[in-house]
């Protein structure tokens, strides 16, 4: 069992980019060059590597491999959009990657790619990128090649030795579960479950009844044995259950105009262990968007334009309306799940405008976005 913070320790202080690891400060899918680039490079990597996995690191600087981290990205349908961009797609996944010396809700992002053998092309046109073309690594940069087309295996022996010498061992996994429930989340309720006698998983947040349901919030739960954070949401709510073999989440959303606010369930993920010392994560959207009034909605919509055009012009906010900018995130969000595509770019062009008013404001917002991804991705 791979313990992935030493994987990305490894990777970062033996390697330089090359054709099987790339470091990026960041990645931005929410627009097309982002996703486009993301695709260039999980084609070429996968492409590079027909035998070995390969792996790009999130939340590094370039110049000198600090850790700055990136906010917890938790886009279980990643695999999805590799599938509608590429021909002959690579198993993809993206995992949160905590590290002491982070802020709460920050993470390293590892990206593993596993090519199925064949070559990948990208499928169709994509920002400056064509349909029909094939990336291959060179040193560090993804560059398509048009004749010669051969998988090439040159990094097997180096990447098994690069993950083998980050197994994990039983001091690791003590020393985590106890850093969790102890020193991390010292001011929640937490708790551990080991599952098969060799996974544990840990989980922290608030906690209230209702009714015969318990209900978890500033939730932060993760896979110790590997040092991955499975969920982490300083807002939403969530339920957990668990039997003999496998760990499950309900995830819950806020959403209503004005006072009339009520949870709906978003996603469900589910855990399954087998006894050979392997796991799935399976993930199902369930969301149901709320259906509002085509009228109401337009009303609000453009009085949210409004309001950003204030603050964008600096101009300060009436008692009411700094009220109403609480609730911008989520009913932007309620007017693209009805039909306001629009909202979308709107969202968007926020991001900075929010940031420089108001964090909390800003945190509302990230959180919409990042249920906006889950929704366009399914």
């Amino acid at each position: 069992m791979i313990n992935k913070r030493l994987l990305v320790k490894n990777l970062l202080a033996h390697n330089d980019e090359n054709s099987f690891y790339d470091k990026k400060r960041f990645i931005d899918i929410g627009q097309k060059e982002g996703k486009a680039k993301f695709l260039k490079h999980v084609c070429a990597m996968a492409n590079s590597n027909p035998k070995n996995n390969s792996f790009i690191v999130i939340g590094v600087e370039d110049e000198d491999n600090k850790i700055v981290g990136v906010d917890f990205f938790d886009d279980s349908k990643i695999q999805n959009l590799v599938n509608a961009y590429i021909d002959n797609p690579p198993l993809i996944s993206y995992e949160n990657i905590p590290f002491p010396h982070l802020p709460e809700g920050k993470v390293v992002g590892l990206v593993t790619i596993k090519s199925n053998g064949k070559v990948c092309a990208l499928r169709k046109n994509i920002w400056k990128y064509y349909g029909g073309s094939v990336f291959f690594r060179e040193g560090s940069i993804s560059l398509p090649k048009v004749f010669d087309i051969e998988l090439k295996d040159i990094n097997s022996e180096t990447v098994a030795t690069i993950e083998q010498h980050a197994r994990n061992n039983i001091e690791l996994t003590l020393d985590g579960v106890i850093d969790f429930l102890n020193h991390r989340h010292k001011d929640l309720i937490s708790n551990y479950r080991v599952f098969k006698e060799q996974f544990v998983v840990c989980w922290a947040g608030n906690q209230k009844k209702v009714k015969d349901e318990t209900y978890y919030s500033r939730v932060d739960i993760e896979l110790i044995n590997e040092q991955v954070k499975l969920f982490y949401s300083a807002l939403d709510e969530i339920t957990i259950s668990f039997d003999d073999h496998s760990f499950s989440t309900t995830e819950y959303v806020q959403l209503g105009l004005g006072a009339q606010q009520s949870y709906f369930p978003l996603e469900r993920m589910v855990i399954e262990f087998s006894d050979n010392g392997t796991y799935q994560i399976q993930s199902d959207l369930i969301f149901e968007p709320p259906q509002y009034d085509k009228k109401t909605l337009h009303h609000i919509f453009n009085a949210n334009n409004a309001l950003l055009k204030k603050l964008e012009k600096k101009i300060a906010l009436k008692p009411e309306e700094k009220k109403d900018i609480k609730h911008l995130p989520a009913t932007y969000l309620i007017c693209y799940l009805n039909g306001f595509d629009e909202a979308k770019e709107r969202m968007d062009l926020a991001r900075p405008i929010i940031k420089s008013y108001d964090k909390e404001v800003y945190r509302s917002l990230k959180e919409s976005l990042r249920i906006l991804r889950k929704v366009q991705y399914n």
